[in-house]
C-alpha cells in the first residue's frame, strides 16, 4: 500500500509500559508529517496502563502545562495494522524530540545505539515474550470482580503438542497477524501452566527487534479481544502461576558484521569483548534493575519455585542463572538476560542491556566464575536487588545510569515508579489486576 492511496495511518510512540498511543491522521497530511512531524502531549510518557497519572516532574505536576511536543516520525518503520482496511491500516511509530526525548523509550534505545556504533560495534537482539491467554473479556473480568479469571487450557503444558494443535486456530492467527506487521517469529509454544505461551522474535537488528516485541505486544492483545478472550503480560497474575519474563538475546557485531563475542581458542569460545561485556552487565544490571521489573506486580515474581533468577549469576547454557550463555559457533554465541519481566518496556530492557555490556567493555570488567549446576541453591556474591523501593534508590543514585540513559531519563523514570509504588501501597493483588491485567 503506498502512501498516495491512504486515506488515514496512524502515528504512534511507544509509552513507558510498551502500548501504542496514537492518532490516525488523514492520507492528505502525511506528507507534511513525514517532513515536519507533528504535536502529541509528553503527559503519554506519564501514563500507567487505564490511563493512570503517574508523577514526572515537569510533565504531570505542578509545572506542567501538558503542552503538546514535537514527534519525529520514523519513515522507515511502516508497517501494515491487522484488521483494518487497506485504505487504513498503515502504521509509523515516531519519537518525542526536544525535552521528552529523554525519556521517550525509542529514542532512549537510539541513542545507546549510537554509542555502540560510535565504539565499532552495532548489537543483535532475540527476544522471548511470554504470556497468558484467558477465556475472559473485560466484562466478564469486571463481573467477577478480576476473581478466578480462566485460563484458555487448564494444565500446565510445557511444549505439549496437544494443546498446541487443540489453539491452532490462536496460533494460526498469531502467525496471521506477525506476517502483515513484519514479525519475524522464531517460534511458538506452550509454557509452565494454564493459558501459559511464549512467541520468539528472531533474531534482527536491536531498533527492529524491540519495534517488532512491541508490535507483538500490542496486537497479540487485540487479536485476543476480537476473539473473547484476554491475554495478560502481568508477570505474576497470580500467587499460584509461575511466573511471566521477555528474556532478551544479545549479541555484537562490528560494523562490518562479523561477530566479536566468539574467540575460537578461549575457554567456552568467549572473546576477552565478550568476557568484559558480561562483567558490564554482572556490575551494572543491578542499580537498573528497575528497568527491567518497572511494576509493583513484577516484584511478586521473584519468588521462589519459579523460574525467576535468583541473582546476578552467568552459567553456560544454564537456566538457573541470570545470564545464560549459549551458542556453539560464531553466528551463535550470546548471552541471555533472563531478568526482564513480561511487563518490562522491549526500548528501554534493551537500552539498560546493551548499555551494562557496552560500559563493562569500557572499563574492562571481568565476570565471576560461571555457576555450575543448579544456580537456585548457589550462595551468590551479587544477590538480586529485593523490592520496588531498594531499587528506587540504585538507580537514582547510579552514575552509571546518568551516564549512559541520561540524567532526565533517571528524573523521569524513578518519579513515575515512586509514585506507582505509592499508589499501591496498601493494595491487594487484586487492584494490581484491574490495572495491570489487560494492558499491563
Amino acid at each position: 500500500m503506498g502512501e498516495a492511496t491512504d486515506r488515514f495511518v496512524t502515528i504512534a510512540v511507544v509509552d513507558t509500559n510498551g502500548l501504542l498511543r496514537g492518532q490516525k491522521v488523514c492520507g492528505h497530511d502525511l506528507p507534511g508529517i513525514l517532513t515536519n512531524g507533528m504535536g502529541m502531549s509528553a503527559a503519554q510518557l506519564a501514563l500507567d496502563p487505564t490511563d493512570v497519572f503517574l508523577d514526572v516532574p515537569g510533565v504531570t505536576d505542578d509545572n506542567a502545562g501538558y503542552h503538546d511536543s514535537r514527534l519525529a516520525v520514523d519513515r522507515t518503520s511502516r508497517t501494515t495494522v491487522p484488521f483494518e482496511a487497506p485504505s487504513d491500516s498503515g502504521l509509523y511509530l515516531a519519537e518525542f524530540t526536544g525535552d521528552a526525548a529523554a525519556f521517550c523509550p525509542r529514542s532512549v534505545l537510539r541513542r545507546i545505539l549510537g554509542r555502540a556504533e560510535e565504539t565499532g560495534v552495532a548489537a543483535t537482539l532475540g527476544i522471548e515474550l511470554e504470556f497468558t491467554l484467558f477465556d475472559e473479556t473485560s466484562l466478564t473480568l469486571e463481573q467477577q470482580g478480576f476473581e478466578n479469571p480462566v485460563t484458555a487450557t487448564r494444565h500446565g503444558s510445557h511444549d505439549l503438542v496437544i494443546y498446541q494443535v487443540a489453539q491452532s486456530d490462536f496460533y494460526g492467527a498469531v502467525a496471521d497477524i506477525c506476517d502483515r506487521l513484519g514479525i519475524t517469529l522464531a517460534k511458538m509454544h506452550e509454557e509452565i501452566g494454564g493459558g501459559f505461551m511464549e512467541a520468539c522474535i528472531r533474531a534482527a537488528p536491536a531498533l527492529s527487534a524491540a519495534d517488532q516485541a512491541v508490535m507483538f505486544r500490542n496486537f497479540v492483545r487485540v487479536l485476543a479481544m476480537r476473539r473473547g478472550q484476554t491475554v495478560s503480560f502481568m508477570p505474576r497474575w497470580s500467587e499460584e502461576a509461575d511466573s511471566q519474563s521477555s528474556h532478551i538475546h544479545v549479541s555484537l557485531q562490528d560494523l562490518g558484521g562479523s561477530p566479536v563475542f566468539w574467540a575460537a581458542d578461549a575457554q567456552h569460545h568467549m572473546s576477552d569483548t565478550f568476557r568484559h561485556f558480561l562483567g558490564g552487565l554482572q556490575h551494572f544490571l543491578p542499580e537498573v534493575m528497575l528497568i527491567f521489573a518497572p511494576t509493583v506486580n513484577s516484584w511478586r515474581r521473584f519468588a521462589e519455585s519459579t523460574f525467576a533468577p535468583p541473582a546476578f549469576t552467568w552459567g553456560i547454557e544454564n537456566r538457573t542463572t541470570c545470564l545464560r550463555v549459549v551458542g556453539e559457533s560464531a553466528s551463535s554465541l550470546r548471552v541471555e538476560n533472563r531478568l526482564p519481566c513480561s511487563d518490562a518496556n522491549p526500548h528501554l530492557a534493551a537500552a539498560a542491556t546493551i548499555a551494562a555490556g557496552l560500559a563493562g567493555i569500557e572499563a574492562r570488567l571481568e565476570p565471576d566464575a560461571p555457576v555450575v549446576g543448579n544456580g537456585f541453591l548457589v550462595e551468590s556474591g551479587r544477590p538480586l536487588v529485593r523490592n520496588m523501593d531498594d531499587a528506587i534508590t540504585a538507580m537514582r543514585a547510579s552514575q552509571f545510569a546518568a551516564d549512559w540513559l541520561g540524567p532526565r531519563f533517571v528524573e523521569t523514570f524513578t518519579a513515575s515508579r515512586a509514585c506507582q509504588r505509592e499508589q499501591f501501597r496498601d493494595k491487594t493483588l487484586i487492584d494490581e489486576r484491574r490495572r495491570f491485567f489487560e494492558l499491563g
